[in-house]
């Protein structure tokens, strides 16, 4: 009888190429569904749902408040995930749209239908720093010559009053064709494989403004807008 007392989540953390796009692997911009869609199955043993699609829009930041309401846990003040157990239950939504990106990169948001990617404003990608704690690159640590120009940063919102090491980034990307300085709207009802980009000024002004909120809410340093050419 283990079904009916255990919190089952299946998921991923990103998709992988395999040719979509002319592009392979993870890591390649701009963030297509393929990468971004991820797979979520979730079986929760007090709804008892089985064999049914959702269609909110959920993000991985929903799995740790959803864990912790299944303990009868309160999340922490700096999570911004919401628990899923409603939308499990009738789909019930828990966001309007999302946030989603790589550092460096186009900054995205979707509302479910139409995403749209924000693309660098200049080839220079600047301005560009990495706010972090801990000095280390994904293979290797922060060189001599980056360090030379640390400052610190103030606090950001979820840093729990701590100061972060603020250093100046390469904004250049290796390889980076065309499709990495462009903005990009799509609408993946219609065009779910995104071979056919939006030209709709209406649509795109109200996911800018999604946009905007969102990396507010997400306490995007300033020189964010400025690099993406937006308005704070």
């Amino acid at each position: 009888d283990l079904w009916k007392d255990t919190l089952l989540i299946v998921n991923t953390d990103h998709g992988f190429l395999l040719g979509e796009h002319d592009s392979w692997a993870k890591c390649w911009c701009p963030f297509y569904e393929e990468h971004a869609r991820t797979p979520l199955f979730i079986w929760d043993p007090r709804s008892r749902v089985a064999g049914q699609r959702r269609a909110s829009l959920t993000q991985t930041i929903d799995l740790a408040p959803t864990l912790l309401e299944f303990f009868g846990l309160e999340p922490t003040a700096d999570m911004q995930g919401k628990s899923l157990r409603q939308t499990v239950a009738d789909d019930t939504p828990v966001r309007q749209a999302a946030l989603f990106g790589i550092h460096g990169a186009h900054v995205n948001v979707t509302d479910g239908r139409y995403v749209y990617m924000r693309a660098p404003a200049t080839r220079q990608n600047e301005p560009l720093f990495n706010y972090t704690h801990m000095p280390c690159h994904m293979r290797h640590i922060f060189s001599v010559e980056e360090m030379r120009n640390i400052e610190l940063a103030e606090p950001f919102t979820f840093t729990k009053g701590c100061r972060t090491m603020k250093i100046p980034a390469n904004g250049l990307w290796e390889n980076a064709d065309t499709r990495t300085y462009r903005n990009w709207l799509w609408d993946t009802r219609t065009d779910p494989r995104q071979e056919n980009p939006l030209d709709d000024a209406k649509i795109e002004r109200r996911m800018i403004d999604l946009l905007v909120s969102l990396m507010k809410d997400n306490d995007a340093p300033a020189e964010q807008f400025e690099r993406l050419g937006l308005k704070a």
